[in-house]
């Protein structure tokens, strides 16, 4: 039996953070805001060929192990693993 691929959605909030994101590390170098933008994206573009590689999020309350949770670049990347497997937020620590 053949899995179905788990197809991504980006919340808009997460869309938002990823820009901001960009836009303030621009301000200090080009190069590196388009090295953390693609570093994110090809990330969770990577989520559904194993998509509990990442541990479940802590900090969500009631979790049943669907919402996971991981950190790039000082980024937190949260998502959901269902279908479609959305990606919720990202915010930096």
């Amino acid at each position: 039996m053949v899995k179905p691929r788990l197809k991504i959605v980006i919340d808009n909030e997460a869309k938002q953070y990823l820009r901001e994101a960009y836009n303030y590390i621009r301000k200090d170098s080009l190069q590196n805001a388009e090295n953390v933008k693609a570093g994110i994206l090809t990330s969770i573009k990577s989520l559904p060929k194993n998509p509990q590689r990442h541990a479940p999020d802590k900090y969500r309350l009631n979790n049943d192990g669907a919402y996971r949770a991981y950190e790039l670049y000082k980024y937190r990347i949260t998502y959901y693993i269902g279908f479609p497997c959305n990606i919720y937020n990202s915010y930096q620590y």
